[in-house]
């Protein structure tokens, strides 16, 4: 049998069109939700990014603010920029595309976003009440996998699941989030040894290593029925590719997320729905107490 593909381009349309009302039921109450980009830099993909982020953002009535700079933009003037959004009440969401540039420090950049308009889920205040099961905004591929858990009725309680990713903005995050569901997680690395032994004993496993010369997840990985969430891109060959050997493995699980149309857009719709809730923050309609 072949296991089901899971969509995520559908699921990121339903929850486009959740945040579309609840944009509308904001604009009732006089609140025009808004998120501010800040792009350093002329990085192609990182431009592509920011201008499809834009358009998601208008597809539900979300207004932006664009803010384009050159290389030479210096650590002061960022900052500078920042606490201006900070203070902005017309903006409710600050996103900084990364990677910046090497010159400018990521961590320090991250700190200094106001954490009620932190839709990336990232400043340490965040990612704390994250460790605390308190967040309310949280890492959005983390929050876009989480979704699609909960939209194919997947259940996690007393499941083992094996990540492969440790970064803040997979691994790290995500595990607090199963954790919060009764998974039983185990994070696996480039350090990890026998991770082939690792997956097998999985239900479900989730790989963002993101460069398939390196690591590739294979049908011989999995144990049957096993749940599989492709984070990875790769490019080869001009094609766009996942860490998971997709047509292998949807033989032998039950669920496989496909690379692209899977987790991608679902980390852009997630984006969209933290905006709108940090609107609602800013307004005191919802609160972390």
């Amino acid at each position: 049998m072949t296991g089901q593909k899971i969509d995520g381009t559908t699921v990121a349309n339903s929850v486009k069109d959740l945040v579309r009302a609840s944009v509308a039921e904001l604009k009732k109450e006089g609140v025009e939700p808004c998120l501010a980009t800040i792009l350093v830099g002329d990085n192609p993909a990182s431009s592509s990014y920011v201008t499809s982020k834009q358009k998601d953002c208008a597809d539900v009535g979300i207004a932006t603010k664009d803010h384009r700079l050159p290389q030479e933009f210096t650590q002061l003037e960022l900052d500078s920029l920042i606490n201006l959004l900070n203070n902005d009440k017309t903006v409710h969401g600050i996103l900084v595309q990364l990677p910046l540039p090497k010159l400018l420090d990521e961590f320090s950049t991250i700190s200094r976003i106001s954490p009620i308009k932190d839709v990336d889920g990232l400043t340490p205040y965040n990612v704390g009440l994250l460790a605390s099961g308190r967040a309310i905004l949280k890492p959005c591929t983390p929050l876009g996998i989480m979704e699609l858990f909960d939209y194919y009725n997947i259940g996690l309680s007393g499941k083992n699941v094996i990540i492969i990713n440790r970064s803040n903005l997979v691994g790290k995050p995500l595990y607090h989030l199963l954790l919060e569901k009764n998974a039983t997680v185990t994070t696996c690395h480039s350090k990890t040894k026998n991770i082939k032994d690792q997956c097998l004993n999985a239900d479900i496993v989730v790989t963002a290593v993101g460069d398939r010369t390196r690591f590739i997840l294979t049908a011989d990985m999995i144990r049957e029925d096993a749940v599989v969430i492709d984070v990875g891109t790769s490019r080869i060959n001009d094609k766009i590719v996942g860490d998971v050997d997709y047509e292998n493995v949807i033989k032998k699980a039950s669920y496989v997320t496909p690379v692209p149309g899977g987790v991608g857009p679902m980390t852009r719709a997630m984006l969209l729905k933290n905006t709108v809730t940090a609107a609602s923050i800013s307004k005191g309609f919802v609160t972390n107490r």
